[in-house]
Parts: structure tokens; C-alpha cells; sequence
């Protein structure tokens, strides 16, 4: 087997060289060629395994990628880096004014689009010679639901859309982790000890919320003023940059170690760092300086990130059998997405505005992408396994290709008149 050095180092050639293809032929959105390229990769190593047996070198790949946790590398590692670098982009004024919708969504919209899609997905199963228990469809429907801040973000660098809607796209993708990762832990788990047939504790799903939660937004805004405070007392952008990285990791590390939501600490001492930080810590230079670096971090990880989504169909592993229930789940996951949007913005729509083609450019907009694929891969080898892999897979890899690309089209159809972020 080859050391992580020299994993990291095959990973690094492919990439580049898929984006090169990319860039030369394709000419497609960078992580969308290179996740396509990657899917193409793996289905070429399938064949040629079902067409000639002796070949070793799928099952040596197949290992390869076994050895790297996709699930651990990019939740407990790549996500934090990602994260911070789209949480400094925010403005935080625009957010004070949508907090209402960006909370409304990242909560409540969450938990309807769990239900919704937990429910429908049991429901079409139950045609299926092997129906999903719906303690299981439930974990489908929290892993499914939470659009994806790395997809989210990619997308509107695509997309022109009015500044306010941005703020809802990008804050609801920021934020809403910390549900969605307290909904799929306590119902994966409710799911496992077979508690999920006779009820759920609300109980302590309200407290894990409020633990993890509010206690990772306070972690990150402490973490993130000490590091303004280091910041403001030095003028030496190298230096900075270490400070801001010993903050992701240290920030992210101390919240999973100590039972806190370390995407939501992360994300808040992002915010204060690009908001307070950038206005009162950093001169012209460092500020060109650490924006170039965490936007080459972001531009990097995000091509290994979508790589590494298309070669993981060969761990996955894709029966014939159950690409029924795949394709219905598209379909299901829109038509709750719907809800999921429509629902809370009724609900808080006495204190916010919202622009022409608001629900239906955010039912569009919600993309799904590695997060999903790595929650749906941390599911224990049980019966219902093989039915959400395919399943996420099936919506992560519409959600990417078919609603990221056509997201641009679908906002100058509904939102014609709006003004665009970059006029």
C-alpha cells in the first residue's frame, strides 16, 4: 500500500491533469469537469474488470481509495479549510439583515425536508423487493437535505444573482450543518439501536442542537477574536497567514474533541476574521496576501474534493437493482427542497423582503455534493446500505451537473429584472 505522501502525490497528478483537460477541451466549470472525468475513470476501471478479470489494478485502486476515508478526510479535515474560506467572503451587514431567512432555512427547513424526504423515500420503497425501514429513510432524508456549502459556493461564482438572494444561498449552505449533522447523528443512531421504530427522544435532539450548535458558535467567536487581536498587533503577512491557519485547525480540532459543531465554529470565526479583521487588522498588502492564499486553498481543495466524489464510484459499487429507487429520489428530494424553501420563508415573511424568483431559483439552487456523500458513507454495512449510497449518489451527481449548470439559465428566467453582484 502507498504512504499518505505518496497518495496525496498520486492524487495531486490526476488532479492537475484533469483540470488541464478541462481547461484545454471540456471547457466546463473546473469541479464539474474534473468530478466527470473522474466518474469516466471509474466506470472505464469497472469495465475492465467485468472484461478482463486478471487485471489487478482495479482492485489495487479500489483499495487505494478504501485506505483514504473519504468520509474522515473530508469532514474532519478538508471541510474546515473549505468553510473559512467561503465564511471570509461574507459580508456581515447583509447578513444581520436576512439572519430571519438564513436562520429560518438552516433550521426549520432542514427538519421539513428530512421529514418530507424520509417519508416519500420509505414510502417508494415499499414497491421495492427490499423496502428501506423508515428509521432508515430518515437518515437519508437529514444526510440529503442540507445543501452543501463547497457545492453552494462553487455555484454562485457561476451564477449572477441579486446580492440579498446570495446572502440566503450562501448563508443557509454556511450555517445549516449544524443541524443537519445533529439530525443525521441522532438519527443514525436512533437507527442502529433500532430505537427509530418506536419514537424519537425530541428531547435530546434539542439538547445535542443547543450543545454543539451554540457552543461551536461561541468557540468560533472567541477563537476568531483572539486571532483579530494577534492580527491587529503585527504587520508581517506570512506570519498571518500561520495565525489564520493555526485558527481553522485548532478551531475545528478543539469542537470535535469536545462534543462542539466544529463546521459552525469555523464559519463564525470566518465571518468575524473577513468582517472585523479585514477592516481593522489588515493594511493593502496582507490583505491581497491572505485573500490570494485562502482563495488558492479553496480553488485547490475543492478540485481534489470533486476528484475524489467521481473515483468513489468504484467503492460504492452501483447495482443494476437499484437504480429505481436512485431516479425517484431526484424527483423527491426537489419536491421537499421546494417546501423546505417555501415553508420558512412564509414563515419569517413578515420581517424580510425577497426579491422576484426567490423560491423557485433557491429550489434550484440547493446543491448537494461531497458532504452528503460522506455522511451517506459513515452508514454501517446494513441491508439499506446499498439503496442510500445509491441514492445520495444519484441525487449529489444531478445536483452537480444538471442544477449547477443550468442554475445560470433558471435565475434569468425567474429573476429577470434583478440586479446582478457584479453591476
Amino acid at each position: 500500500m502507498p504512504t499518505i505522501y505518496e497518495f496525496i502525490a498520486r492524487l495531486l497528478v490526476i488532479t492537475a491533469l484533469f483540470a488541464w483537460i478541462n481547461q484545454r477541451y471540456l471547457r466546463l466549470p473546473n469541479t464539474v469537469g474534473i468530478m466527470a472525468m473522474g466518474i469516466c475513470a471509474s466506470l472505464i476501471l469497472i469495465a475492465l474488470e467485468v472484461a478482463v478479470p486478471q487485471i489487478a489494478l482495479f482492485g489495487q485502486i479500489e483499495g487505494h481509495l478504501r485506505t483514504m476515508d473519504f468520509s474522515y478526510a473530508l469532514l474532519h479535515g478538508m471541510l474546515a479549510f473549505l468553510l473559512f474560506a467561503g465564511a471570509i467572503q461574507i459580508d456581515l451587514s447583509l447578513l444581520r439583515e436576512r439572519a430571519w431567512t438564513v436562520g429560518a432555512m438552516a433550521t426549520l427547513g432542514v427538519i421539513i425536508s428530512t421529514v418530507l424526504v424520509g417519508g416519500l423515500i420509505w414510502g417508494a420503497s415499499q414497491v421495492l423487493p427490499q423496502p428501506i425501514p423508515f428509521a432508515w429513510a430518515l437518515v437519508f432524508g437529514a444526510l440529503i437535505s442540507p445543501t452543501d456549502p463547497v457545492a453552494v459556493l462553487n455555484v454562485l461564482k457561476q451564477a449572477k444573482v441579486d446580492k440579498t438572494l446570495e446572502m440566503d444561498m450562501a448563508g443557509e449552505s454556511l450555517f445549516n450543518d449544524g443541524v443537519s449533522v445533529v439530525l443525521f447523528t441522532v438519527l443514525l443512531s436512533a437507527a442502529v439501536s433500532g430505537a427509530g421504530d418506536s419514537g424519537i427522544d425530541f428531547g435530546r435532539i434539542a439538547e445535542l442542537f443547543f450543545v454543539e450548535a451554540l457552543g461551536g458558535a461561541a468557540l468560533g467567536l472567541f477563537a476568531g477574536y483572539l486571532a483579530y487581536l494577534g492580527l491587529r498587533s503585527i504587520k508581517d503577512y506570512p506570519t498571518e497567514i500561520l495565525i489564520l491557519l493555526a485558527l481553522v485547525t485548532g478551531t475545528y480540532s478543539f469542537a470535535q474533541v469536545h462534543g462542539f459543531s466544529g463546521p459552525i465554529a469555523v464559519v463564525v470565526a470566518g465571518v468575524l476574521i473577513g468582517n472585523r479583521g479585514r477592516r481593522l487588522a489588515m493594511d493593502g498588502d496582507t490583505e491581497r496576501y491572505i485573500y490570494a492564499f485562502w482563495g488558492l486553498v479553496d480553488e485547490v481543495l475543492n478540485a481534489i474534493l470533486f476528484l475524489l466524489i467521481g473515483l468513489e464510484v468504484i467503492v460504492v459499487q452501483f447495482d443494476v437493482s437499484l437504480l429505481p429507487l436512485a431516479l425517484a429520489a431526484i424527483p423527491i428530494v426537489l419536491a421537499a427542497r421546494f417546501f423546505a424553501v417555501a415553508l420558512p420563508m412564509a414563515f419569517v415573511g413578515f420581517k424580510q423582503h425577497y426579491v422576484k424568483g426567490t423560491v423557485p431559483i433557491l429550489t434550484w439552487g440547493g446543491v448537494r455534493g461531497g458532504v452528503c456523500v460522506a455522511l451517506a458513507l459513515t452508514i454501517p454495512h446494513i441491508d439499506s446500505r446499498p439503496q442510500i449510497l445509491a441514492a445520495t449518489y444519484a441525487v449529489v451527481l444531478f445536483s452537480l451537473v444538471v442544477q449547477s449548470l443550468t442554475l445560470p439559465a433558471v435565475v434569468r428566467r425567474f429573476a429577470p429584472e434583478t440586479k446582478r453582484t457584479d453591476e
